[in-house]
């Protein structure tokens, strides 16, 4: 057995605590609502980046490629100084979103290049520069910048010129659960030797300063014959419950600094300091040689030990740690076997992926290959200890759940007291987004499923809990609002997940976890019939819905019409969740026929849903545009009158994804429920013109139902597969390009409301600035239509055909046609006929450098002509998706090539029933 699969078993069973230490520390806590305490909710400038060396956090830590335990009371990380830089580099640096011209961004080079699930083994990367850190030039460049131009990046500074940085490289390995080897190793890429501070950081972090947080840890040295120790010791026995003592065994003699985890209200406030030792100790220590900044008794609860290399021009220099419950009276050569484990380790995560990345794919396609391994080793990293009480959180800012309406709604999440988060949670990106986004999160489950089949499932009965689930049934959005609305899509990732998990255990599904979501999705179905139908007519509004700025209006806002939208995402949302339920209801029927009344229930919801979109006859106030062959948005004004709003977006394209596919077989088992769709069908024939329903057998015998019938379909697909509207060379972008030379344009009261294509960054405000789906390619939508055309394959079968490109008199099934726009996701990242990936867009560093040219970025959205990466360069959340992409061609192609029923292969392989 695959060793990494053995500990994988052992985390399962709790017999060992392999999951314990892993990489859960923040890329940026400060400027997060959870540390906002300000009167007007301004989180990015309450607590800054310039503060953030200074000031003890209250509800988390964060640090340079580092390890915590999973409640996150002892940290690890890199800290380093090049001797200019005006502090020490202990954190990421970034943009706010006042400063950014495309709102926040991290402005530093950094790769997770890989990780095991249990973190057994594990690498980082950072690129540091040799120069002083351009701080200010960065902000006040971008700050000067206009929409219209791109942001002004840290290799735009000039900094990386004649490669004057270092590569610095942090390898972990387990030799036990609680033994972590580290490994730093420093390389100087620059033409001349080189002086560089390493200080790798071990610290509390700081409960004791708040309300029943309980006494004060202590780090403190230890006599050891192999070199300097620091042993790690909590007296508290709340805590001692979670951590026990640790020792960090740091290799040399390099001498040891203390100091203290508190804040330095001198510095900031102009008030007392706690202690004579504070957060920013060792750095005043280092950087302006205050000696009384740190500890001469050499206890505190953050230290480090302090290396001064001097590395030749391309030499590198390893320093060797280990973080372990052994006790320094019971080790004397704490780094024998050192360079063994890491050995080990490596070839172990070697075997695991050699299971993981198809065999294809691993023998023939080295960069595809790296791209998968990399896009997963992203998702691992970016797991992350979030600490979250709300209760407590609203009750220091003078809330409570007696307090007034008003009171409540004037400070962020004032109705979500029952919240308390507690959990290593997956985050969309530990800079940009150090928080859980819901709809996120469900697409993370993807990719992440195919290494770790239990966190994948546990996040997503994480998300329903009561402790996050609220009692009138919504799922919190994210941490800047739950209240807000996001795309009802946990149902998809559940029986996604469920279905991976089956086809792995040779046909046995977790019915359990299957029925634990569904009892809690019905809730969250539930609320999402009684808040967002407004007339009860089976039409939703929805609002934000996470599409940011891809409609005319604001949509989590009042319009400026009056009146209300009907959404045609928040409508498609309704039937894909209603669609993905039934999909759910029929496979825990064929187990428990108790379930088999919800197949009606939810058959008949999706009926009405979608029958809402396209009501029998032509209506001139509903979604469908049978003109254009298109849905879209419907504004209805006061007095009741409607106009389509025809903005050839996304919005209209997400309806291609309800699609349930019915074997034959399970119908039969199911006589009940097809007497029943029978009567339905009798009593309304009005849905038999306008969908697909699945009274008529297509391949295999397998029956469909679907929002489209096939001359809605081939309309849509027409538009979707044109490379003038939304088929880009890669992927499907989220606004037609048509609007290019025919911008959308509404009027009202003098007021002139518009939408074009912008096929790269934003340039409006709305949601922050750097939210644009007016062009771009997301690849969490792209994967739901791609799974949607197998799907369709599956019924339709190789009979039927479509242009793809449009008008290009190129014929393909759907299936072809999937398999072309996986091609073309993925092609964002590999290299082309030239070398170069088009994510890195004209960034020469990246393109041709030997030390850069390996390394992917997994970006936010990508440029709807070039597939340049935009947004947050870190979100390997939704767009590590393209690991799972990745996977279903690979293994497609091992089925075409052995022969097998591809059909039959791909459709329970990947997507399902």
């Amino acid at each position: 057995m695959v060793i990494e699969k053995e500990r994988l078993q052992q985390a399962r069973d709790q017999t060992v605590p392999w999951k314990k230490w892993g990489p859960y520390l923040s890329e940026r806590q400060w400027g997060t609502v959870r540390e906002d305490y300000s009167d007007n909710g301004d989180a990015w400038n309450y607590f800054t980046h310039d503060q953030a060396r200074s000031r003890a956090y209250r509800w988390g830590e964060d640090g340079l490629g580092g390890i915590s335990d999973d409640h996150q009371i002892l940290c690890f990380a890199l800290a380093l100084w090049n001797g200019n830089d005006p502090i020490i580099k202990e954190r990421a640096f970034g943009l706010t979103n006042s400063e950014g011209n495309h709102g926040e961004d991290v402005k530093e080079y950094y790769f997770y290049l890989d990780s095991t699930p249990t973190h057994s083994y594990m690498k980082y990367l950072y690129k540091y520069p040799q120069a002083a850190y351009p701080y200010e030039e960065l902000i006040n460049t971008n700050r000067n910048c206009s929409r219209d131009e791109l942001e002004y990046e840290l290799l735009d500074t000039g900094i990386f010129n004649d490669d004057r940085y270092y590569d610095v490289l942090v390898e972990y390995a387990k030799a036990d659960a609680e033994d972590m080897l580290i490994k730093i190793s420093v390389s100087n890429r620059g033409p001349e030797t080189a002086t560089l501070h390493v200080l790798p950081t071990l610290w509390f972090r700081n409960t004791w300063s708040w309300a029943d947080g309980g006494s004060k840890p202590i780090l403190r040295k230890v006599d050891n014959a192999a070199g300097s120790v620091i042993h790690a010791h909590h007296t508290d026995p709340l805590f001692q419950e979670f951590l026990n003592d640790y020792y960090l065994y740091c290799d040399g003699d390099a001498p040891l600094l203390f100091t203290e985890n508190e804040t330095n209200n001198a510095r900031l406030f102009a008030g007392e300091n706690a202690s004579p030792y504070v957060k920013d100790g060792i750095n005043d220590y280092l950087i302006h040689g205050q000696l009384d900044a740190v500890n001469p008794a050499q206890t505190g609860t953050k230290a480090c030990p302090h290396y001064q290399l001097t590395v030749g021009a391309g030499e590198t220099q390893v320093i060797q740690l280990r973080l372990t419950r052994i006790a320094s009276a019971l080790i004397r050569e704490p780094f024998s076997g050192f360079d063994a484990v890491f050995k080990t380790r490596l070839q172990e995560a070697d075997a695991f992926y050699h299971e993981i990345i198809p065999t294809i794919i691993e023998e023939t396609d080295p960069d595809r290959a790296n791209l998968m391994r990399q896009a997963l080793a992203g998702m691992l990293w970016s797991k992350q200890y979030f600490y979250y009480d709300v209760d407590k959180w609203l009750e220091e800012h003078h809330v409570t759940p007696w307090s007034g309406a008003e009171q409540r709604h004037r400070i962020r999440n004032g109705e979500w007291f029952h919240i308390c988060c507690d959990d290593i949670i997956s985050m969309p990106d530990k800079w940009e987004y150090p928080w859980f986004a819901a709809w996120d999160l469900a697409f993370h489950m993807l990719p992440l499923s195919i290494v770790d089949s239990d966190f994948a499932k546990s996040q997503l009965d994480l998300m329903l809990r009561n402790d996050y689930l609220h009692p009138n049934g919504q799922i919190p959005a994210y941490e800047w609002n739950f209240g807000d609305v996001n795309p009802p899509v946990h149902a998809f990732a559940t029986m996604q997940i469920y279905l991976m998990d089956k086809a792995r255990n040779d046909g046995n599904g977790d019915i359990n976890f299957l029925k634990y979501a569904f009892s809690k999705l019905l809730v969250n179905f539930t609320w999402w019939l009684n808040r967002k139908d407004r007339n009860g007519n089976n039409v939703f509004e929805g609002g934000f819905l996470g599409l940011d700025n891809i409609g005319v209006f604001d949509r989590s806002s009042p319009l400026p019409t009056g009146g209300f939208l009907e959404q045609a995402d928040g409508t498609a949302w309704m039937v894909f969740f209603s669609q993905q339920m039934l999909r759910i209801a029929v496979e825990l029927a064929l187990h428990d026929p108790l379930y088999e009344e919800f197949v009606s229930k939810f058959f008949e919801h999706t009926l009405w849903i979608a029958g809402a979109m396209d009501r029998l006859g032509e209506q001139q106030d509903e979604m469908w545009d049978e003109e254009d062959g298109f849905f879209y948005d419907v504004l209805r004004f006061p007095d009741g009158s409607a106009t389509r709003l025809k903005v050839r977006s996304m919005v209209g394209l997400l309806p291609l994804a309800a699609i349930a596919i019915f074997e034959e077989a399970d119908l039969e088992k199911l006589p009940n429920f097809c007497q029943r769709a029978q009567a339905f069908f009798r009593r309304h024939p009005e849905f038999t013109a306008n969908m697909h329903l699945p009274s008529q057998p297509g391949a295999a015998g397998r029956r469909m139902l679907s929002v489209f019938n096939e001359a809605k379909l081939r309309r849509v697909l027409a538009r979707m597969l044109d490379e003038n509207e939304f088929l880009s060379p890669y992927g499907i972008r989220s606004l037609s390009r048509y609007h290019q030379e025919h911008p959308f344009i509404f009027h009202h009261n003098g007021q002139e409301y518009r939408v074009d294509y912008l096929p790269g960054d934003s340039n409006t405000g709305m949601f922050g600035g750097n939210s644009n789906w007016r062009g771009p390619v997301w690849m969490p939508v792209n994967f739901l239509l791609l799974t949607a055309l197998m799907r369709l394959h599956a019924y339709f079968g190789d009979q039927f055909k479509v242009e793809c490109p449009t008008r290009s008199g190129q014929l393909m099934t759907l299936f072809e046609v999937q398999q072309e726009l996986g091609k073309r996701l993925t092609n964002i990242f590999l290299r082309d006929g030239n070398g170069h990936r088009p994510v890195y867009g004209g960034t020469e560093k990246f393109q041709n450098d030997p030390y850069w040219k390996d390394l992917v970025l997994f970006y936010e959205y990508f440029h709807g002509d070039n597939g340049a990466g935009i947004g947050a360069s870190h979100q390997t959340g939704w767009t590590g998706c393209i690991a799972r992409i990745i996977q279903i061609m690979g293994d497609i192609t091992e089925q075409v090539l052995s022969g097998a029923d591809v059909e039959m292969a791909a459709i329970k392989k990947t997507v399902g029933k």
